[in-house]
């Protein structure tokens, strides 16, 4: 998948997480959050569950990507990372 479907995955994927989880987070951190949520997503969906991958710009992708990006904002949340995210705000 080529740069821009990442960018343009991830910002939808944090987006749509930001939204999911309560937090206020700013276009950077969302594409960063999302792009991460992807990758996450992608390793635990196709390597640990055997069910899906992030493959490009799809339903399916995005599905993957969002339930990614949800994790990744739970475990920074829970951790108490620094800033607004792990603040939980």
């Amino acid at each position: 998948m080529g740069i821009l479907a990442w960018i343009v995955l991830g910002a939808i994927a944090g987006f749509i997480a930001n939204l999911i989880m309560g937090s206020r987070e700013g276009l950077v951190m969302m594409v960063v959050l999302g792009i991460v949520g992807a990758v996450v997503g992608g390793f635990v969906a196709g390597t640990l569950l055997h069910v899906a991958d992030v493959t490009g710009l799809n339903l399916e992708s995005l599905a993957v990507a969002v339930l990614g990006a949800v994790l990744v904002i739970f475990v920074v949340q829970r951790l108490g990372g620094r800033g607004r995210l792990g603040r939980g705000i």
